[in-house]
């Protein structure tokens, strides 16, 4: 029977390997459970059926024993009547039966056996599923607890990316005081520079020949106007 095999393939099936192919194993088991009870369905149907065949069987079994009796009652009642005729055909008819009697006990004990193997696989498919029910909670939970952790990792990586950014700044931070430091240091020694020429050319040898120079002028400018004073 058809669903004999695929119940075997069913119950042959890797469920570790199907999970491990799984991108999301809590969505692949609730995948598997819903084919599982899909099937299931379909066997407890086809056990029904196996076992109302069995029991069909060997129904047959006893009406053909009851009967075989019965035309073994009728027909020594007959012999008792003195009625050889009657009693003959009443042996016949029940030889008739005897002689399927057989046929029908081997078919029922096939019947049977069938309908014992689909009750055996029935009960397993449903303790396999409720097996799988139950721990089908568990693997939510490790998906849900593993999702988490990725959360918790990809927000360390961003903390440590946050903490070796920290670092560039200081970093930058300290470049940008070296430079600040170096331009007012630049400055400084310029400014000092200034002075200093400033400061040379007023100490310098020079500054004696200004001096006279001035003096010459003014000399001059006081000669210039006793003149005009003069002239007036």
């Amino acid at each position: 029977m058809a669903i004999l095999k695929r119940f075997g393939d069913i119950m042959r099936a890797n469920i570790n390997a199907l999970l491990d192919k799984a991108e999301d194993p809590a969505k692949m088991v609730d995948q598997m459970l819903l084919d599982l009870n899909e099937d299931l369905a379909a066997v407890k149907k086809e056990t029904a059926s196996v076992m109302a065949a069995a029991t069909n069987a060997r129904q047959q079994v006893n009406d053909c024993k009851a009967d075989i009796a019965k035309y073994e009652a009728a027909a020594k009642a007959a012999v008792k009547a003195g009625n050889d005729d009657d009693a003959r055909k009443l042996v016949a008819t029940k030889q008739q039966y005897e002689s399927t009697l057989n046929s029908l006990e081997e078919a029922a004990t096939v019947a049977e056996d069938n309908a014992a193997k689909m009750r055996q696989m029935h009960d397993k498919l449903v303790n396999d599923i409720n097996s799988l029910q139950a721990r089908r909670a568990a693997v939510h939970a490790k998906v849900s607890v593993a999702n988490a952790q990725q959360h918790v990792n990809e927000a360390t990586e961003k903390t440590s990316r946050a903490s070796r950014n920290s670092a560039a700044f200081e970093r930058m931070e300290e470049k940008a005081d070296r430079m600040l430091n170096e331009a007012n240091a630049t400055a400084e020694l310029n400014t000092q520079a200034s002075n200093e020429d400033i400061a040379n050319k007023y100490l310098a040898g020079g500054s004696t020949s200004v001096d006279d120079e001035l003096a010459r002028l003014k000399a001059e400018v006081g000669v210039e106007e006793q003149q005009q004073a003069a002239n007036n």
